[in-house]
């Protein structure tokens, strides 16, 4: 299996033939095989840029492997120099995503710099499962219907008197069966099978073998019929909660599509715009629980204009974070993943003229006097994380619009730099600074 890792934007040489080496063929199939997903676009060229000599990654990341190849995208964070420390803050972020409660031991056991993204996040499915799975599979009552001997639950009386009338030793019964062959541990089945055809890591191909032996007797269900709709999470099995939010992701559920068509092969791709906006989103939702300050991802939505004649609404606006108190937006969180330009270079920080009266039409629409558009931190902006500079929107009272950071290579330390951004804890009189910390 040949592994090769790049950074978005950063180019991958194609070698010559030899052993081990990234040919054109090899590069061809991991082409193929991105060209395939839904997140490459039309021209299939938004997750990688296909050149004579080498490969460009874009702004999507995580793995896409073929049989004989795997590629896998990094995210460009200041301070993750090394392959390693991106693949932590990556996971971190993904984990904050998803719900995914990551203890600080688990983390030092995992073998960053030896396997890539997909094996770390299998290690982790692994030892969450093997944790729950010892204490035995979750059951519950299943209804059955069968023609017995004898009467067990009750008669289905309409069948008894039609299809069996002629058959009066035999009873039409109805009954509930505890069981084990439902839809959460047929999930986490075809979740093991999966994986066990994926993975690389001789450890991690052990554990997910002794897990198969453990589902043995789960039916199995292929990933596009599985009934995720029918698993019931309550204190019985809250457990298996972030199993299934782990689950969901590696079988394609929530951020990738699998591929299709002649390209074999698997991926596992986050846009980074998304997943930045999803893990800022999330964090202060988190942070915030609690107080009178509410979180809303994606919302709400309004409307720029409205006709003269008729009054249909027309230019939907949908701003990515909306903090609001009471149900009225005090404040809207727009995020960019793009590198800012430092003051000397550019006094407007390379912020695009389309985002200001982006911003502008929220603050508008919305009523809302504070905004922040929200960009990832680098150390070549010669500043702290946190707020870079404010601007107040002329022929307003003190309407204002602000230029911030947050740093990601430590992401679980990015909600004391989110909450600062607008003194957040401050502005609920009913968060006090201890709930706060």
């Amino acid at each position: 299996m040949i592994r090769r890792s790049v950074r978005e934007w950063d180019y991958l040489p194609i070698e010559e033939p030899g052993p081990g080496a990234f040919t054109r063929v090899e590069a061809d199939r991991i082409v193929e095989c991105a060209a395939a997903q839904q997140l490459a676009g039309l021209d299939g060229e938004r997750i990688i840029v296909n050149h004579p000599l080498k490969l460009r990654a874009q702004q999507v990341v995580g793995i896409i492997a073929t049989e004989t190849s795997s590629l896998e995208i990094l995210p460009k964070i200041d301070g993750a120099d090394s392959d390693a420390a991106a693949r932590r803050a990556l996971v971190h972020m993904l984990a904050e995503v998803i719900d995914l409660d990551i203890a600080h031991g688990r983390m030092t056991d995992l073998d960053w710099q030896r396997h890539d993204l997909l094996e770390i996040l299998i290690k982790l499915f692994c030892d969450r499962l093997f944790e729950v799975v010892h204490r035995g599979l979750p059951r519950r009552y299943i209804q059955h219907e069968d023609d017995l001997a004898a009467l067990r639950g009750r008669l289905d009386a309409k069948r008894q008197f039609t299809l069996l009338a002629a058959t009066p030793q035999r009873l039409a019964c109805r009954f509930d069966e505890l069981s084990s062959d439902i839809a959460l541990n047929q999930i986490m089945k075809a979740a093991v099978r999966k994986l066990l055809r994926l993975s690389r890591a001789p450890e991690n191909q052990r554990r997910l073998t002794e897990l198969a032996f453990a589902f043995a007797d789960i039916s199995d269900v292929p990933v596009p019929a599985l009934r995720w709709h029918d698993v019931v999470i309550d204190r019985t099995n809250q457990a298996w909660a972030q199993l299934l939010a782990l689950a969901r992701l590696l079988l394609g559920n929530r951020f990738q599509t699998t591929s299709s068509g002649h390209a074999r092969g698997f991926s596992l791709l986050f846009e980074m715009n998304t997943l930045f906006e999803e893990f800022v989103g999330r964090s202060l939702q988190k942070a915030l629980a609690g107080t009178r300050l509410r979180v809303r991802l994606q919302g709400p939505r309004d409307f720029v204009l409205q006709e003269v004649e008729g009054g249909q609404a027309r230019f939907a606006t949908r701003p990515d974070i909306t903090v609001t108190r009471n149900g009225r937006p005090v404040l809207v969180i727009d995020t960019k993943w793009k590198r800012l330009n430092g003051a000397i270079d550019d006094p407007k920080h390379g912020v695009g003229q389309s985002d200001i009266y982006q911003m502008m039409a929220y603050a508008h629409v919305y009523q809302c006097d504070r905004l922040i558009l929200l960009y990832p931190f680098h150390e070549q902006l010669h500043a702290d994380p946190g707020v870079l500079c404010s601007h107040r929107v002329r022929g307003t009272d003190d309407t204002r619009i602000s230029i911030a950071t947050v740093s990601l290579f430590e992401p679980r330390k990015a909600v004391p730099q989110l909450l600062k951004l607008w003194n957040l804890t401050e502005a609920d009189p009913g968060m006090s600074r201890g709930e706060a910390a």
